[in-house]
């Protein structure tokens, strides 16, 4: 019997399980703490989207007496074909039986409801022989037609990436959600509660951990232990993650402790140990460490302990044993590159470093811990826990949950992940900084990395300074050819209405991204609104970025989401549309000969950004070749095999064996003697030869001198086959 419970409650992602419940249980086994883990959110949507499942919903729109929307009565209508195939398309979506992709695509298997309304030509997402992934987006629209059925008209909090959202978004005070929490039993939290007791029935732990990475996991977090109070009320159940750590560090509510024991904050590791001895009876209370509990004087934060925080190379490899990787669902939702990759697949989710090397963008939660406590693990450590991964779940695509991946670590772990030979698929989120140079591009491409995302925000550079982003349009612009030349997507997070943003820099700022995706620099995007948040520098200290704090008032439960006044800002919430709209026809490719004014139903300024800027920033950039061999402690690589030597007509033939072709160079007797020296110790498996030892040993050889034009064509070849100074 496991001592230890550590559950996900809905709803986070359909493809793949949110991560914190396979760190911690890798980490509780090293402690030899008998713990297991679930993912309720899986568990309720096969349980909600199965003829059973739906069978209930019908039957329970059949019970209510409100009316429905058109839309709503259609797929009531057509109930039957939907009982009939939810199933198959399931199974379609766990990849299990393949072949249905051509009926789905047939376009007469399926019932369409709303979601299939305007549905345009879908070849330029998905080409003429895409054939499962343009059946994926259909039955995941299919999904989604049944999800606007169930929120209407049996569950209002319903959604498939979130469940009550409202209800944990901004929860100043405690009121809605307990009127919530008091309400009758929708048939979504029936089947929730079901699969929570299928699981208790293997039995009873000491302890059960709801890790809450988001607002949309609360309300059920709060069901689940509303339940365990009510039938099991000899266990105790903690509240951690994400939207712990930065909604509730001001918790004074002594009604959340009806439904919970403990909150914790932070990292989970320290605090569950500490949790685990008082529950043992070998630490009092106010030995805790960052816990809040409720006590007879009212809600009491412990912070007694005296242990530290557990180091990032000692919290173990994540754990996914007790989660059944085969029953996620691979969707495609939005016909955005990026999302679609976060959608759809199943990737282990693992972390680089803790926190975040740069820690100081003003709309960041610097202040907290998971941003502003940097600690990195070591390459070897990362491709250990990579491989153990592997051999765990099958599968050997990942995706590093990182801030802010550092550039420094994702070249040591590229260069490991190649000297073990080892096969895998990565992303991660980046910092547009001038370290990822096309050399170290082309590294990460080499060792797997297929796609990268990171912040353009506002792409203004006085608003880019305000922000303490530490970077320009112009080098944002260059780190992404680089990526992109070297074949990894870039996607770029985008930002509108930050504090004193003008209508001038929103037209703007707009004008450089169609420049971005017109000259092919990033294949991917997304706009969000500014949102201030208490733990950020501009929550901190609004008057110092010029806006005014004008609420929530805090009632004791959260305290994240500012509401502020913006005085010299521009009227932000208009423009959302006409960025929404512009952005998905530049990612299609279309659009980029329209007037910027075109996308917005409301004058807006012409922009004061000449067209031609980023393809001239680009041309006067320096070389970043001659810029790395400037750094004499940049490692030089040779990613190629070794050559074949052949001597034809009295000329030295060197024959590379690529990848994709043959390359063959002539070169002298002395040159190929010594690049038949110097080439196996370049390859990652050899030792580290820095960029000034390399050409120290060059010169020693007598060859010409390294600036000679010869010399520099040679190396010029060499690198396109995959020589590299990183």
């Amino acid at each position: 019997m496991p001592e230890v419970l550590l559950l996900t409650p809905p709803f986070t992602q359909l493809n793949t399980p949110y991560p914190a419940t396979a760190y911690l249980q890798g980490f509780l086994r090293t402690q030899g703490v008998a713990c297991s883990q679930a993912d309720l959110g899986i568990d309720t949507i096969l349980a909600l989207f199965s003829r059973e499942g739906l069978s209930r919903v019908f039957a329970a729109l059949e019970e209510s007496e409100g009316e429905v929307s058109e839309n709503s009565f259609r797929i009531y209508q057509l109930r039957d074909q939907y009982i009939a195939t939810v199933e198959p398309v399931i199974r379609f979506l766990q990849h299990k039986n393949p072949t249905l992709a051509h009926r789905i695509n047939s376009r007469t298997y399926l019932p369409e409801a709303g979601r299939f309304q305007g549905l345009e030509d879908l070849s330029w997402a998905f080409g003429v022989m895409s054939i499962a992934d343009k059946a994926r987006h259909l039955a995941t629209l299919y999904l989604e037609d049944l999800a606007d059925l169930i929120k209407e008209a049996v569950d209002p909090h319903f959604g498939f990436s979130r469940y009550a959202e409202r209800l944990g978004r901004t929860a100043t005070h405690f009121d809605e959600l307990e009127q919530a929490l008091r309400a009758p039993d929708s048939v979504v939290s029936e089947i929730l509660l079901e699969a929570l007791g299928a699981g208790l029935a293997k039995g009873i732990p000491r302890l059960v951990c709801l890790s809450v990475p988001f607002p949309g996991n609360l309300f059920a977090a709060l069901k689940i232990g509303q339940y365990l109070k009510r039938h099991h009320p000899g266990v105790a159940v903690a509240l951690g993650g994400g939207y712990a750590n930065t909604e509730l560090r001001s918790l004074r509510e002594p009604r959340l402790f009806d439904y919970v024991d403990f909150v914790c904050l932070d990292d989970g590791e320290a605090p569950l140990l500490c949790l685990l001895d008082h529950l043992r009876g070998l630490r009092p209370r106010d030995q805790l460490k960052r816990t809040f509990c409720r006590t007879e004087a009212g809600v009491r934060f412990m912070v007694g302990a005296k242990e530290k925080d557990v180091p990032q190379r000692e919290v173990g490899t994540p754990d996914y044993e007790g989660l059944r990787l085969d029953r996620y669902l691979s969707v495609l939702d939005l016909l955005n590159p990026m999302h679609s990759l976060w959608s759809n697949g199943r990737w282990n989710k693992l972390t680089l470093a803790h926190g975040c090397y740069w820690g100081k963008c003003s709309f960041c939660d610097v202040s907290l811990d998971y941003i502003g406590r940097y600690e990195p693990v070591d390459a070897v450590m990362l491709v250990d826990r990579m491989e153990a991964m592997i051999a765990q779940t099958g599968e050997d695509g990942f995706h590093f949950v990182d801030e802010a991946a550092p550039p420094a670590l994702m070249r040591d772990l590229a260069i490991e992940i190649l000297r073990r030979k080892l096969t895998v698929s990565w992303w991660t989120n980046i910092r547009f900084e001038k370290r990822f140079t096309p050399d170290l591009c082309r590294l990460l491409a080499a060792s797997g990395c297929i796609a990268v995302s990171g912040g353009l925000e506002v792409a203004s550079d006085r608003l880019l300074a305000l922000m303490q982003k530490g970077v320009t349009v112009a080098l944002v612009a260059r780190v992404a050819e680089a990526f992109t030349d070297a074949g990894i997507m870039v996607h770029a997070y985008l930002m509108y209405g930050f504090p004193t943003q003008t209508a001038q820099e929103t037209i703007d700022s707009l004008e450089m991204v169609r420049q971005m995706f017109s000259l092919g620099l990033i294949q991917s995007g997304f706009w969000h609104q500014f949102a201030m948040t208490a733990h950020s520098p501009v929550g901190l200290n609004p008057a110092a970025y010029g806006v005014v704090r004008v609420g929530p008032d805090f009632g004791g439960f959260a305290d994240n989401d500012l509401f502020h006044e913006d005085p010299s800002g521009a009227q932000h919430e208009q423009f959302s549309e006409g960025l929404r709209n512009s952005l998905l026809h530049y990612m299609q490719g279309t659009g980029f000969d329209e007037p910027l004014g075109f996308w917005f139903d409301f004058p807006v300024p012409e922009t004061t950004v000449s067209p031609d800027y980023l393809a001239e920033a680009l041309a006067d950039a320096p070389d970043p070749w001659e810029e790395a061999w400037g750094k004499g402690h940049n490692r030089v690589l040779w990613l190629g095999g070794l050559p074949e030597r052949e001597e034809v007509d009295g000329k030295t033939i060197l024959t590379f064996a690529l990848p994709q072709e043959d390359w063959s160079v002539q070169v002298s007797e002395a040159l190929a003697d010594w690049l038949s020296l110097w080439l196996p110790g370049l390859q990652p498996s050899g030792e580290i030869v820095t960029a000034a030892r390399f050409r120290k040993a060059w010169e020693e050889a007598g060859f010409a001198p390294w600036e000679h034009p010869q010399v520099q064509m040679f190396w010029e070849q060499m690198r396109e086959k995959g020589f590299l100074v990183v």
